[in-house]
């Protein structure tokens, strides 16, 4: 199979797209960590420690998130070059590179909704406690 220079750039809008949405979800939670803060301030919640837990871990796989999917981003740039210089092989093995890592920022981004979700519970659970 010979590997053209459209098909790294085929990549491009989905990366994009996708580095946006972890951008925006760094940005939400980077607001709910100063809401918690100024909340913690005015008063002591029984819940806080495990939204923190929750809030740093999801911190933590946003970062490998974006990591993931920078590094895919620069690999298809690469790519693009070695092909444009005609070195098959090894456009072959950086494409397949970065694939490899959007799938495992894709993956992350799976376990990241889950644990989302959980966050959500517990606002749920104290909610209920109080009703």
């Amino acid at each position: 199979m010979e590997l053209t220079i459209q098909t790294p750039a085929l990549l491009f809008p989905a990366l994009s797209l996708l580095l946006l949405a972890y951008t925006n979800k760094f940005l939400a939670i980077a607001n709910l960590i100063r809401k918690l803060y100024s909340d913690y301030k005015d008063e002591e919640q029984e819940h806080l420690l495990e939204q923190i837990r929750n809030l740093r871990k999801r911190l933590q796989l946003i970062r490998w998130m974006q990591v993931f999917g920078v590094g895919s981003i620069l690999l298809c740039v690469v790519t693009m070059f070695f092909v444009y210089e005609g070195w098959q092989i090894w456009a072959k093995i950086l494409f397949a590179l970065s694939l490899l890592l959007m799938i495992a920022s894709l993956f992350i981004t799976l376990f990241e909704i889950f644990l989302s979700a959980g966050a959500l519970r517990l606002l749920l659970k104290d909610l209920e406690e109080k009703l």
